[in-house]
């Protein structure tokens, strides 16, 4: 099966750029993913961080 496919890729012209692409859309992705985890700020972190505690805190009141 692996082969058929491989056989079949081979004769698309100019497929082999697609690799190159999805592993520069992968790179370009968690690079930027890396430094929006390093400069984010702590207050933005804790806030976000405390979204679920909070809808159960809400949840919690409501129903009693």
């Amino acid at each position: 099966m692996l082969k058929y496919i491989k056989g079949h890729m081979e004769t698309i012209d100019g497929i082999q750029v697609y690799p190159i692409i999805s592993l520069l859309i992968f790179f370009i992705f968690f690079a930027i993913l890396f430094i929006w985890v390093f400069t984010a700020k702590k207050n933005y972190i804790e806030q976000v961080s405390n979204i679920p505690l909070e809808n159960e805190e809400d949840e919690n009141t409501t129903n009693q």
